[in-house]
């Protein structure tokens, strides 16, 4: 994605500094899944002049910014380091709102937060629909994990989840609740194969989802980010065209709870 670097007045009435912005711009250029760049890929998705992009890095490079790994920069072991700080104390959710926020705008449709709770899983944030038409939903709310896409993705990256699951009983909630053990595991697989999870109709007739995961620190699960809403508005074109920006909220969220994908 290329980042736009006009200058913009701070809040001092003082100039920013464009060299600022052009480094923010090539800082931006790395994410979860694609962690390391050569010079060519950070200059395709800054937009940067080869020129620009080579004495920038070098000096990135020399501060410890950014590491060397064969032809290909990374992030710096350092910003870790620097980051530390900035993480502790915390409150996650409330760092994360704004993420919730802005793919509830960018969608129209409810986003929510799942966390596991026992065999349930349990809303603990949300942004709501603007729309009259909405699923009823609510922090603190209990669902069960074997129905929905948030669950699906719970148990894709939580072994001991889907195993309890998948022993327990499967309560049929609608005509499209899947209630086959086996069937449930090859689902999950699938989510975990594919990075994220839709589903229709499994706990609501006419409700769609889709859902994505969030991993801590130690690159364990810790949360699925869903997009929910009546079918008649959720469609599977929809569904398509906002795979990549919910995987992509999802990895920001990551990122700001100072998280890692799995190895």
């Amino acid at each position: 994605m290329r980042r736009e670097s006009a200058a913009r007045e701070l809040s001092s009435g003082v100039k920013p500094l464009l060299v600022l912005g052009k480094i923010r711009g090539i800082l931006d250029a790395f994410t979860l899944s694609r962690p390391a760049l050569t010079l060519s890929e950070i200059r395709a998705a800054t937009g940067y002049p080869t020129s620009t992009v080579q004495r920038l890095v070098a000096n990135l490079v020399a501060e410890e910014f950014l590491d060397r790994e064969g032809d290909r920069v990374r992030i710096g072991v350092k910003f870790a380091y620097w980051a530390a700080p900035a993480t502790r104390g915390l409150d996650e959710l409330e760092v994360i709102k704004p993420v919730l926020e802005g793919l509830r705008d960018l969608t129209g449709e409810t986003v929510s937060l799942f966390r596991l709770e026992e065999n349930f899983r349990v809303c603990v944030a949300m942004a709501e629909t603007r729309h009259a038409l909405r699923r009823e939903m609510h922090v603190g709310k209990l669902l069960p994990l074997h129905a929905g896409s948030a669950g699906r993705v719970l148990m894709a990256w939580n072994p001991e989840a889907e195993k309890a699951a998948l022993s327990s009983t499967l309560e049929r909630l609608t005509e499209h609740t899947i209630t086959d053990p086996k069937r449930l595991h090859a689902d999950v697989d699938q989510t975990r194969r594919d990075g994220y999870a839709i589903t229709s109709d499994e706990r609501d007739e006419g409700a769609t989802g889709l859902s994505a995961p969030i991993f801590n620190s130690m690159g364990d699960l810790t949360g699925a980010l869903s997009v929910s809403g009546p079918s008649l508005r959720v469609t599977a074109e929809k569904c398509q065209a906002w795979i990549e920006p919910l995987v992509e909220a999802a990895e920001q969220a990551t990122r700001l709870i100072g998280g890692r994908l799995p190895r």
